[in-house]
């Protein structure tokens, strides 16, 4: 198992207070893409990056973002029916503010919106068209983000495998939607190191990351710490609990498991049990229509894992050159003393 986790006396919502628990998950294939996509990408027109509308920031891939740079981009935030629409309205607005970017949110199951897109991408590159310069679309996104299903949806028949876990596309794929519309579709790819905490938490939460590679109970116990503040009305209602305000983290999920029956010897919780149902009930909407972050939270949180980032590099950088001194590999540089 990867882990995926922060210890419980440091674990909360500031990621400046967080162990580091970068997810150190980067499969072959994964490697493979971000090669394909180095090639592809110096013939496309446009670069379609589909998101998770419930956690918009924590989903897109900050490798892509540099792959990809100069393309014109359009930002989709799917799954938009599991999220909370007021945070969804904030997140288009955000990448609708940004240059040469557009941003909608759809359903990829619902065929309407869906086709809406090859009218932005028409947009965004209004010199391309017809069949002496047909459109040609790289579709990306992180896995288990619903690439496949988009893809199915727009093609009108089952051009993609699709399925609930992370990693069903292995290889790219050319779909050809109309005579001047091509759409090269690619697995999805996570990026070497989430230097965001609480992105690895929202990623774990979502269903983006194999479950081999976190700790369900942590991934619950952040989740809870989330929702509680902000939706705390919602999981009262789900589970059947009293205002949910004042409960630990904890508490809060030891409740749950109790209000299900996830109990083991001795009327104990089992809080692995509880710790499924609280992550399966958010994933399938069951507790409410819900998004993990706002721009302005994902801000501060990206802000504070940057400066986290920067100052342990300084601390590698530091323990470099003292070994490198101590085996004589550089001079040791002359003290002020000797001067």
């Amino acid at each position: 198992m990867l882990p995926l986790r922060a210890d419980k006396r440091t674990r909360g919502s500031d990621a400046s207070k967080k162990d580091d628990m970068a997810i150190q998950w980067f499969p072959g294939h994964m490697h493979l893409t971000k090669k394909a996509i180095v090639e592809r990408i110096k013939n496309i027109d446009v670069v379609i990056e589909l998101l998770d509308a419930r956690l918009p920031g924590s989903s897109a891939n900050p490798m892509l973002a540099e792959l990809t740079a100069g393309k014109p981009t359009l930002k989709v935030l799917n799954k938009q029916d599991l999220a909370d629409p007021v945070r969804t309205a904030l997140w288009l607005a955000h990448y609708n503010a940004q240059s040469g970017t557009r941003a909608l949110a759809l359903d990829a199951s619902v065929s309407a919106p869906a086709k809406a897109l090859a009218q932005a991408c028409f947009e965004l590159a209004p010199n391309r068209g017809g069949m002496v310069k047909p459109m040609r679309v790289l579709i990306c996104g992180i896995p288990n983000v619903g690439k496949s299903t988009l893809i199915n949806t727009l093609n009108g028949k089952r051009a993609a495998k699709t399925g609930d876990e992370a990693g069903i596309t292995k290889t790219e794929q050319r779909i050809v939607l109309a005579d001047d519309f091509y759409l090269y579709d690619t697995p999805g790819m996570l990026w070497p190191r989430i230097i965001v905490a609480k992105s690895g938490y929202n990623l774990a939460a979502s269903g983006a990351i194999g479950r081999n590679a976190f700790n369900e109970e942590e991934v619950a116990l952040e989740l809870l710490d989330y929702l509680k503040d902000r939706y705390a009305a919602l999981l009262a209602a789900r589970f059947k609990l009293d205002p949910v305000a004042g409960l630990s983290d904890e508490e809060l999920l030891e409740a749950i498991g109790r209000k299900r029956g996830a109990l083991q010897g001795g009327s104990r919780v089992n809080l692995q049990k509880a710790a499924e149902i609280a992550i399966h009930d958010f994933r399938v909407a069951a507790i409410g229509r819900i998004t993990l972050e706002t721009p302005e939270e994902f801000a501060q949180w990206l802000a504070a894992g940057k400066k986290l980032d920067a100052e342990r590099q300084v601390k590698k950088d530091a323990i470099e050159l003292d070994r490198k001194i101590r085996f004589k590999q550089i001079p040791r540089p002359p003290r002020a003393s000797d001067s």
